[in-house]
């Protein structure tokens, strides 16, 4: 029997329930999180450019706060539910108008992330099957693998999170290799030391640099509050799941971070990231593990970036759903599947406007490593960080209006200290978004006063709904309850 065979019929304005367990959402985060393109792909900047061999410690510092960060957040989740995550938790805590806000932030954010992931797979994609005679535009395969995304964020869940299951195994399991082949194969010049984890290693010069492209990497574990919906037992599993998660994703970037500080020595590493950003990991492992680790790790490193596009698919399409189904936006989007039970209208219009956004930056000609992935990236780092503090806020506004059994730590405390560790992390990385975005551009020099323009007008349009219609702005953030 087959898991979509086996589901119960959806309700028309209801995702499928009991759809997910707790491994399926730990990969949807895990997914989105990328690790190969993470450590592979953004770690050598942050070796570069950063505090060198402390950057191990700066992924156990960003998993720290990320973690604090999460115990209000799941604590909330015990109490307010539903597709509509950081929307339906701004809009209960601070109010409606911050709630809409936050929903168009968190919309412009994971598009950016979704366009950024999109360009750089048709990069990849296109450099790796150029050889077997197969050359075309990078744009032609990002599209190729758009249309294979919509296909299955149309299916049942649980679909998807196998397909991300399989692809987060592979890739995890190629770093492993090379983190245990340094370990055991006597590739430390240096010797094998915590060093990287020391205070003065962690907190040398550089640490501010290192933190926005280390924050960055964690960007998608709102995907375990999002897919409540559809969570067995969610009062139980969500919690689990963020906390998994967010360990997980910490333990492995600084375990595999820590090892490659120790194959080039920490006082060497530094400056061979900056000599070869694209070399640094595929030099470790052809040397360690051999040539025929690095064309795995290349192939990986697609089935990577499909995970994440997939994972953030599914994010925005519940988001659509969401914002659908509480009528702010075409009541159609808040429709379900009768067969998948998924959001298969939200679907179709995320996947249009993804597909809209592609056409316009390569009919603009836009360089797609350069411009789209480099500055969307930018883009998305500055929002998930501002929704997320914006969330901290409203977790502590949310406990003092409604009792519950929690103690102050879980209501007050963790929170206040996420939100000030979250604006820190925003400052640091407005202030270093020309390195962040590889451009010194006045567009990307707005995009801090983009994702605050887009709040504030997500915050007049409710206003504008409690004038207009009074009855639709008193059920706002509440259809999921």
């Amino acid at each position: 029997m087959t898991v979509e065979a086996s589901m119960p019929m959806a309700a028309p304005d209801r995702l499928a329930k009991n759809s997910v367990g707790l491994a399926h959402i730990v990969f949807f985060v895990v997914a989105a999180a990328a690790p190969l393109t993470a450590v592979v792909g953004a770690s050598p900047a942050a070796f570069a450019f950063g505090n060198g061999a402390g950057v191990p410690g700066a992924f156990v510092l960003a998993g720290l706060l990320y973690l604090v960060f999460s115990v209000g957040f799941t604590a909330m989740a015990r109490h307010v539910g539903g597709a509509g995550a950081f929307y339906t938790y701004i809009a209960q805590g601070i109010g409606k108008p911050a709630g809409v806000g936050g929903a168009l932030m968190a919309l412009v954010t994971y598009s950016a992330v979704q366009i950024a992931v999109y360009a750089l797979f048709g990069v990849f994609m296109a450099g790796a099957v150029a050889p077997l005679g197969l050359d075309l535009a990078w744009w032609v395969w990002a599209f190729a693998a758009l249309a294979v995304v919509h296909v299955c964020g149309q299916r049942n869940i649980a679909f998807s999170g196998a397909i991300l299951g399989v692809c987060m195994i592979a890739e995890i399991a190629v770093l492993l290799l090379l983190d245990l082949g340094i370990l055991f194969s006597g590739s430390a010049p240096e010797g094998i030391g915590l060093s990287a984890f020391a205070p003065s290693s962690v907190f040398a010069p550089g640490l501010g640099v290192a933190l926005v492209f280390v924050v960055g990497s964690f960007i998608g574990f709102e995907a375990t509050a999002i897919f409540g919906e559809e969570a067995e037992n969610p009062e139980r599993t969500i919690p689990r799941a963020t906390y998994v998660a967010v360990l997980l994703i910490m333990v492995f970037y600084a375990f595999s971070t820590w090892a490659i500080v120790q194959f080039y020595g920490p006082s060497k590493v530094q400056e061979t990231a900056a000599a070869g950003l694209e070399t640094f990991y595929f030099a470790a492992s052809d040397a360690v593990l051999g040539p025929w680790s690095s064309q795995v790790m290349n192939v990986l490193l697609i089935t990577s970036l499909f995970a994440c596009v997939l994972s953030f698919h599914n994010t925005l399409n519940r988001y659509f759903f969401a914002l659908g189904r509480e009528g702010i936006a075409p009541k159609g989007l808040g429709s379900v599947h009768a067969k998948h039970g998924s959001p298969f209208v939200a679907g179709m219009l995320q996947s249009a406007l993804a597909a809209v956004i592609l056409a316009a930056f390569v009919l603009g000609g836009a360089d797609p490593y350069a411009v789209v992935f480099s500055w969307m990236s930018a883009l998305a780092v500055i929002g998930i960080l501002a929704v997320q503090a914006l969330v901290s806020i409203a977790v502590i506004l949310f406990f003092r209006r409604n009792a519950s059994g929690h103690g102050i730590l879980t209501t007050t405390v963790a929170p206040a200290v996420a939100f000030f560790g979250l604006a820190g992390a925003l400052l640091l990385v407005v202030s270093n978004l020309p390195l962040l975005s590889g451009s010194d551009s006045l567009v990307v020099a707005a995009f801090p006063y983009l994702i605050a323009l887009v709040g504030l007008l997500g915050a007049a349009f409710a206003m504008q709904i409690a004038r207009t219609r009074p009855e639709l702005y008193a059920a706002l953030g509440k259809a999921f309850e």
